[in-house]
């Protein structure tokens, strides 16, 4: 069985600690847990690793956020995916910071990282580990609050949270989405 694991974010050192590249942050540390290393290839950054039998294709598209969808189509069509084996991680605002909702489908909740797949793939069915960031700004300030730095009392808290998206992406590739989403979301 083979997963698409895609982290969402944006490529460049300037943004490797804002809440907008969460998706690559767990992505990271997943590899790494699983003893992979990535490779930049075409439209993403890859790592193939192994967890209980399953190959996980983790992918973090070096397209910039807007565009991901052309990389997490690319490498779905590659690797012969099925939809239902595909799995983004992103951020999200409308969760409190380290807030954890696993979803089969859904809108794109204003998400221009999830509405270009969206675009792509034809569908909102496609499963979505949503990572909480808070909302924690003024009007018209979104953009310079997701592409910002974490706060003190936020990094003291990340790895905790990371560490449970990785268990709950584990999860979605053994025992399924139904049972993954009933065991973890809501904690």
């Amino acid at each position: 069985m083979k997963y698409l694991i895609a982290g969402l974010g944006n490529p460049g050192s300037k943004y490797v600690n804002t809440r907008h590249n969460i998706g690559f942050k767990v992505t990271d540390s997943l590899v790494e847990e699983l003893e992979g290393e990535f490779s930049t290839e075409k439209l993403a950054r890859v790592a193939k690793v192994k967890h209980k039998g399953r190959t996980l294709v983790v992918i973090q598209p070096t397209t910039f956020m807007n565009l991901s969808g052309k990389a997490v189509n690319y490498w779905k069509q590659q690797e012969k995916i099925p939809l239902e084996n595909v799995l983004v991680v992103t951020d999200d605002i409308a969760l409190p910071f380290g807030k954890l909702r696993l979803r089969g489908k859904g809108s794109d909740g204003g998400h221009n990282g999830l509405k270009d797949i969206q675009s792509v793939l034809g569908t909102t069915k496609y499963s979505r580990l949503r990572f909480g960031v808070g909302n924690n700004f003024r009007p018209g300030q979104q953009a310079d609050y997701v592409l910002g730095e974490w706060t003190n009392d936020e990094l003291f808290h990340l790895d905790e949270h990371i560490n449970t998206s990785k268990e709950m992406i584990k999860s979605f590739t053994t025992i399924g989405l139904p049972r993954t989403m009933s065991q973890w979301n809501g904690k």
